[in-house]
């Protein structure tokens, strides 16, 4: 019988993983190379370059940022600037030690005293207006001292000038301690000011190029190829079957006395495809004449074996009777 092709065969997923690895390396790569475009401006520029290679042979790659001579100056005298004021804030720092080794002493007896001399020079010629308005006013109303009334009222007054004199003491009291902690807290602020203005920088780095070129679906592919081959090995499996069905089918279609001209002279792309149970071989070839591809038996073979199917025309070109070469020397048919 005439040998079936065989299937093509599956793709290797471990080959087909590395090649879409190596692919996508190469994409990530190109992309690379297309984003890292150097910049110059009139601030500075930015320059891309590879300085070697990883392990798996990926390129390294380093992005430098560099001044322009402008601000380059602007850079150098910030610098020292601020050099300037950490060397000053380390000296003025030794003095931190002894302001906070010495107790803070919340009292200021002098401070209070003073706001208070400065307060009672305004408040007591107010204070005795308001006590002379008082007993005029009581003794209009025909209220003498030492009456019920008279009592009531002054103590009311004397209450109220009082409270004006603890007001005027409690205020004292907290402008004095406001001013002892300003004191105490200005060397710290200075020192700290000095720090601040002295502080490291962290760097800034321009963004690292993003990558937009699309990855090839190498998978994708390997995958539409082996379909492809599966169905033209499919279409070839069809066509031999149909070409083998009409080979065996030959002699009911040709009759008994026709013949098929089959002499190798006239077949070209001749290829054996198989063997008969009877032994004869099976090809596939072309005729000279043109037309598609056909499989047949070859006369010569023929010959050999079943000489009564073979026929010659005038020029002596063999014909195949195919009824008797495809059947038994018992009159069965093969296939």
């Amino acid at each position: 019988m005439v040998s079936a092709p065989s299937p093509p065969p599956a793709p290797d997923p471990k080959e087909t993983a590395a090649a879409q690895t190596q692919m996508n390396k190469e994409t990530a790569i190109t992309q690379y190379g297309l984003n890292a475009t150097n910049q110059v401006t009139p601030d500075g520029s930015l320059t891309y370059r590879q300085i070697g290679s990883w392990a798996d042979g990926t390129p390294r790659y380093e992005a430098t940022q560099a001044l322009s001579d402008a601000n380059r100056r602007i850079y150098d005298t910030t610098r020292q600037t601020q050099q300037n004021l950490a060397n000053i804030g380390q000296q003025q720092s030794a003095k931190i030690g002894n302001l906070l080794n010495t107790n803070f002493d919340p009292s200021n007896n002098d401070i209070e005293g003073r706001l208070w001399e400065l307060g009672r020079a305004r408040l007591d010629p107010l204070q005795a207006q308001q006590e002379n308005a008082l007993r005029t006013r009581l003794a209009n109303q025909g209220i003498a001292p030492g009456s019920a009334a008279f009592e009531a009222e002054m103590r009311s007054f004397n209450q109220g000038r009082n409270d004006q004199n603890n007001q005027l003491l409690l205020t004292g009291r907290q402008q004095a301690y406001n001013e002892l902690l300003t004191e105490r807290n200005q060397p710290l602020n200075e020192i700290s000011a000095l720090l601040s203005g002295s502080q490291v920088r962290q760097p800034t780095f321009a963004s690292t190029p993003q990558s937009s070129v699309a990855n090839v679906d190498y998978a994708g592919l390997v995958n539409a190829k082996h379909q492809a081959d599966l169905a033209a090995w499919q279409a070839e499996v069809n066509s031999q079957n149909a070409m083998m069905g009409g080979l065996f089918g030959l002699g009911g279609t040709l009759g008994a006395a026709a013949l098929k001209f089959s002499d190798p002279a006239l077949k070209t792309d001749i290829e054996k495809v198989g063997r008969l149970d009877n032994g004869l071989p099976v090809y596939r070839y072309r005729y000279r004449a043109g037309g598609p591809p056909e499989i047949g038996l070859m006369a010569d073979d023929v010959a050999r074996r079943r000489p009564e199917a073979i026929g010659r025309d005038a020029e002596g070109l063999m014909a195949v009777d195919y009824v008797k070469a495809t059947t038994s020397r018992k009159g069965r048919r093969n296939g």
